[in-house]
């Protein structure tokens, strides 16, 4: 049975597709294969949501579908209760960094924060409002004055001590309460900018807010743990933190010294999450291939998170193994491109059978097209085959009464191109001298 798609679902999808990126509403309307790598990220949503942790690399070559995959598990993921936080690596916002890098990726995790009542980001501000909110009508149903709710509040944020670097954040909620509890949206506003990571000096901080440390590149991953802690604490199932484009690290980043720092940060992400050091928390990263396996540049070349992510050598032959840490996009099958090309289809429609640009013929027709111009690769990249689809409807649509087989036949077709190939950006902010030995720059270079 037909399901109708929103107008506002339709262009959005259309759009995402036909430029290539992921769109952010509609994607149940487009999903097709990933069963196996669909349940074990529920699998672990449902132990974070029981006060464990996960931490899975998701990896596939360039549009293979890694950033649709991220998509699709944090919508899951709202739908479960649960907070998302997301960003993509970039040169200026890393795992770690000596010149704000690290900060500046915590930041924009936060500026995206998400709960289902807003899945588009920006929900810190109700995370930490309904919490106080919730403590002050409690306290206040019991009897309670301002004094009462002040304590209850200092009670319950008593569990976060045993963190890292908990007074200040617990000192920073209690702080926003205050300019709850006296209408000073000031006070507030300071509050959510400490939280947000937006601080760059102590001094600042400390004049605003009473407490003696900020947000840094140094401690990221320790407030990220506070924060999971945080939102278990508001009635939330727990935190997923989705990180994407981390092939930047491995093939962006020149310098080796930046990228094993980068490394060790994952490192201990990993050992947390897999040793059970750490609860409430979810990671996904997702990366190319070459990101995990190349061995002068990828995490293959730092050896303690090679063994950690190392394949099972008994999945072969076709047998599939999900349990670890690694989630590797395997080819979407012939029919399953198949079936994603009459979901995009119907997208264009409206949900509408009757208002299919194409019959069921030119969809094979489509696909035997690009596998004659393009090769088997074509069915490696779910992007290409949806962008390609989409721009060939696109056309049908604008020119009514024209055959599909003349459109279809006289368009030539290319295959994306993978970033991590090309040469890899000079002059990283954390790299030494140029005699310093930091610099592999020279083991890229041919004749």
């Amino acid at each position: 049975m037909s399901v109708a798609i929103k107008p506002r679902e339709r262009d959005a999808i259309l759009s995402s597709l036909r430029a290539g990126v992921v769109p952010r509403i509609g994607l149940r309307h487009i999903q097709v294969g990933r069963r196996d790598e669909v349940a074990a990220v529920l699998n672990d949503l449902e132990r974070v949501g029981q006060g464990g942790a996960s931490v899975r690399f998701i990896i596939g070559r360039y549009g293979a579908g890694k950033s649709f995959f991220l998509y699709l598990m944090r919508a899951e993921a709202l739908e479960r209760k649960f907070v998302v936080a997301q960003a993509d690596i970039t040169l200026e916002r890393r795992l770690h960094g000596s010149g704000g890098q690290g900060r500046a990726l915590y930041a924009e995790l936060m500026r995206n924060v998400a709960v289902r009542a807003k899945p588009d980001g920006g929900a810190l501000a109700s995370i930490v409002e309904r919490w106080v909110s919730d403590v002050d009508h409690q306290v206040r149903q019991g009897g309670g004055a301002d004094a009462h709710v002040a304590s209850a509040i200092h009670e319950r944020l008593k569990g976060l001590q045993e963190l890292v670097s908990s007074y200040d954040f617990s000192t920073v909620i209690q702080r926003y309460f205050e300019g709850f509890q006296k209408g000073n949206d000031t006070l507030q506003d300071h509050a959510l900018r400490w939280l947000r990571g937006e601080y760059t000096t102590r001094t600042e901080a400390r004049q605003d807010l009473g407490v003696r440390t900020i947000i840094d590149d140094t401690n990221v991953y320790d407030y990220l743990k506070l924060f999971a802690a945080f939102v278990r604490l508001s009635g939330y199932a727990g935190l997923l933190v989705n990180v994407d484009e981390m092939g930047v690290l491995s093939h962006r980043l020149s310098h080796a010294q930046a990228r094993m720092a980068n490394y060790e940060v994952l490192l201990s992400i990993v050992n947390d999450c897999l040793q059970g050091n750490v609860g409430g928390i979810g990671f996904l990263f997702g990366g190319t291939d070459a990101f995990l396996d190349d061995r002068r540049r990828g995490l293959a070349s730092y050896e303690a998170l090679a063994t950690r992510l190392a394949a099972n050598r008994f999945a072969t032959e076709g047998l599939r193994d999900c349990s670890g840490p690694v989630l590797r996009l395997e080819t979407l099958r012939v029919e399953e491109l198949h079936v994603l090309l009459q979901r995009i289809r119907s997208v264009f429609a409206g949900g509408d059978p009757a208002k299919h640009l194409v019959p069921d013929e030119a969809l094979l027709a489509f696909l035997n097209h690009c596998q004659r111009t393009l090769g088997a690769e074509f069915f490696t990249t779910p992007r290409d085959a949806a962008k390609a689809f989409v721009g060939f409807l696109s056309v049908l649509e604008q020119n009514p009464g024209t055959p599909w087989q003349q459109v279809l036949t006289g368009t030539p077709l290319e295959r994306s191109t993978e970033p991590d190939e090309q040469v890899p950006v000079e002059g990283d902010p954390d790299a030494g001298g140029a005699g310093d030995g930091s610099s592999d720059r020279l083991a890229a270079f041919r004749l």
